[in-house]
């Protein structure tokens, strides 16, 4: 079953324009499903999961991509042969006039994003895939929170609810077994795994360091070299601080977010979806899915991120969105059942900031339907987040 993804007119522009393209993502989030799927058979397609290819194109990368001629071709999971880039360097600068013919796929960012700026920068697209967004998902989402809370976003949980439990443990092992030695030479993967569970505890949280670092018995250091570990392979995003002064975004302390609700479900043991909401995570958890889905909602568009999050004596809206020249303040709130206090932050924000920078507050919560609020805010069903946002981003 084939479900049509948001970025496939940014594929399609990103193609007519650039000699390569890169799709990154986290792994099993639909990129070679989606490629080979919208190329169709005009597409060459290998895998660098495949020793064989691998070696091949390591021993002998021009005999390699000769293979392929004129035919577009999907270089699949390219972080694995990086010697490959300067080889595609020659080719592309030797008819920079014909555009989509490499497209290439990674699922880490670390040694990828510094091989593709050596060698191909001004001659690839970057762009993201994410797991499923809600409006992806469409009619087929459940129509519980609590479900899409349990099953998350990737395509193989969310579509065939019978796999998740198997398929949500077996990706967290091979994450773990996989590509973190894969990212880094850990020694003992016990104490990382520690560190996963943490972290998921920490969901929604300010990204600690010294906890973490007191808690694991690692260096702060190692910490922070741990939560690049994080981010470059997807499992993570950390949201910075908005200020001002934008410089200051690069020295405060950012909030911790997975990426998929149902990998922190799992990795803080919750029986069931209705049980996780209804417990001590369940704000983390709600706030976590509306964060996600700022994410891939960026990414569906083919634009970086620009999300904040902003606390000033005791205060916090939980997403500042910047678009086109605004700052739209949201507020996540787990209630069917919104009040004056829970806009209280809004209020605030859009007082400090102006009415000519801030635009109407949004509080994204468990309404049935938008709902007017005072001081210029508006309450929204969380269903419907991902289609304003795509809206005001547009």
């Amino acid at each position: 079953m084939y479900i049509p993804r948001l970025l496939f007119p940014v594929l399609k522009k990103a193609l007519t324009h650039f000699p390569a393209v890169l799709v990154t993502g986290p792994r099993q989030s639909g990129k070679t499903t989606f490629l080979r799927h919208e190329l169709g058979r005009g597409a060459g397609y290998v895998s660098f999961d495949d020793p064989l290819e691998r070696d091949f194109a390591l021993t002998d990368p021009n005999g390699f991509l000769d293979r392929f001629k004129n035919q577009p071709v999907i270089l699949d999971e390219i972080q694995y042969v990086p010697e490959l880039f300067p080889f595609l360097k020659i080719r592309i600068d030797r008819d920079r006039n014909k555009n989509g013919r490499w497209i290439l796929t990674g699922s880490q960012q670390f040694g990828l994003m510094k091989n593709i700026s050596e060698s191909l920068a001004g001659r690839i697209a970057l762009l993201e895939l994410l797991p499923f967004s809600l409006l992806e998902t469409g009619s087929r989402a459940p129509a519980i929170l609590e479900q899409c809370i349990w099953d998350g976003g990737y395509p193989e949980p969310s579509l065939y609810p019978e796999k998740r439990d198997l398929w949500v443990r077996s990706y967290i092992q091979t994450y773990i077994e996989r590509d973190v030695r894969q990212l880094q030479n850990i020694k003992d993967l016990r104490i990382f795994e520690t560190f996963i569970g943490l972290c998921a505890a920490y969901h929604g949280q300010v990204f600690n360091t010294a906890i973490l670092s007191r808690k694991c018995g690692v260096s702060l250091p190692t910490i922070k070299s741990w939560g690049g570990i994080l981010e470059a392979s997807y499992l993570c995003r950390l949201l910075p601080p908005y200020f001002e002064n934008f410089g200051k975004r690069l020295v405060k302390t950012p909030k911790l977010y997975f990426l998929d609700p149902a990998l922190v479900v799992t990795l803080t043991r919750q029986p069931n979806g209705e049980a996780a909401l209804s417990g001590q995570m369940g704000g983390a958890l709600f706030e976590g899915l509306i964060v996600s889905e700022a994410l891939k909602i960026f990414a569906a568009a083919g634009k970086n991120a620009d999300i904040f999050f902003w606390r000033s004596n005791g205060l916090e809206v939980d997403l500042i969105i910047q678009a086109h020249g605004r700052l739209l303040p949201v507020e996540i709130k787990l209630t069917a059942t919104p009040t004056v206090k829970h806009i209280e932050s809004l209020r605030k924000f859009r007082e400090l900031a102006g009415r000519k920078s801030a635009g109407t507050g949004i509080l994204v919560c468990r309404v049935e339907k938008p709902v007017p609020m005072p001081h210029d805010t508006l309450a929204i069903p969380w269903r419907e987040f991902p289609a304003w946002l795509k809206n005001q981003i547009s």
